[in-house]
C-alpha cells in the first residue's frame, strides 16, 4: 500500500461536458493491482483467462472485487468496509471502517496523476502496457515505470474497478472503470478517461486495486 496525502482533484466527463472538483482526505492505495496469487490466497479462486501468479487478476466483477475487499479485511483483523445485503440486493459503505475497499474515482484519478496535469504521468510506452506494445496479452504487475508517488500500472494492462456509480439517471447501477487495458488504444490510457460497466460484468482486461481510508 502507498500512502497518499490529502488534496484536491478536478474530474471531467466528455459525454456531458461536466467538470467537478473533489476534496480528498488522506488514504492508502495499492501500489500494484491485486494479483492472481493474492486473489487466490484470499478467495481460493483463480478466475483469470490467462494464468500467472504475478499477473493482475482479471475476469472479476465489481461485486467480486468488493467481496474480496471484505474477505481481505477479515483476514487481517480489520473492520470490513462494506455491508452486503442478501441476494445482491444492495451494498453500504461504512465510512468509519478501517478495512480494505475500492478507491473512489476521485481518489483513483488524484493518485494516478501524482501531481501532474497532463493526460498521463509519463511517456506511454514507459508507463503502460496497451495495444501498441502489449503483444496482445496482459503482463505481470510492476513491469512499467511507476508514477511520481510510486504507484505502478495506473494506466494500461488492466482497467481498475472504482466504487462510484457512473451515472445513475442514465446507466442505473453501472460502476466506473479507470485506467485502460492491454488491448486499448492509446487514447483510452489517460488519467481522465472514464468507462462504465454493469457490476456483474467480467472480462479479461478488468481487475482492481484496493484502498484504505487514512486516519481521520
Amino acid at each position: 500500500m502507498t500512502a497518499v496525502a490529502p488534496g484536491q482533484v478536478t474530474l471531467s466527463d466528455r459525454r456531458t461536458q461536466r467538470r467537478w472538483s473533489v476534496e480528498l482526505e488522506p488514504f492508502q492505495l495499492g501500489t500494484y493491482p491485486i494479483t492472481q496469487a493474492q486473489y487466490a490466497l484470499v478467495t481460493g479462486e483463480r478466475p483469470s483467462a490467462v494464468r500467472g501468479d504475478q499477473l493482475p487478476v482479471e475476469g472479476v466483477s465489481w461485486w467480486d472485487a468488493v467481496r474480496f475487499c471484505n474477505a481481505l479485511s477479515q483476514r487481517e483483523g480489520l473492520a470490513p468496509a462494506y455491508q452486503l445485503h442478501s441476494g445482491g440486493a444492495g451494498i453500504e459503505w461504512d465510512l468509519s471502517a478501517d478495512g480494505y475497499r475500492l478507491p473512489t474515482e476521485a481518489e483513483w484519478e488524484y493518485a494516478c496523476r501524482a501531481g501532474t496535469t497532463g493526460p498521463r504521468y509519463g511517456p506511454l510506452d514507459e508507463i503502460a502496457w496497451y495495444r501498441g506494445n502489449s503483444q496482445d496479452r496482459i503482463h505481470e504487475v510492476g513491469g512499467r515505470q511507476p508514477n511520481a508517488w510510486g504507484l505502478h500500472d495506473m494506466l494500461g494492462n488492466a482497467w481498475d474497478w472504482c466504487w462510484d456509480v457512473y451515472d445513475a439517471e442514465v446507466y442505473g447501477t453501472y460502476r466506473v472503470l479507470r485506467g485502460g487495458g492491454w488491448f486499448d488504444e492509446h487514447w483510452s490510457c489517460r488519467a481522465s478517461v472514464r468507462r462504465r460497466s454493469h457490476p456483474t460484468f467480467r472480462v479479461d482486461d478488468v481487475g482492481f486495486r484496493v484502498a484504505r481510508s487514512g486516519p481521520r
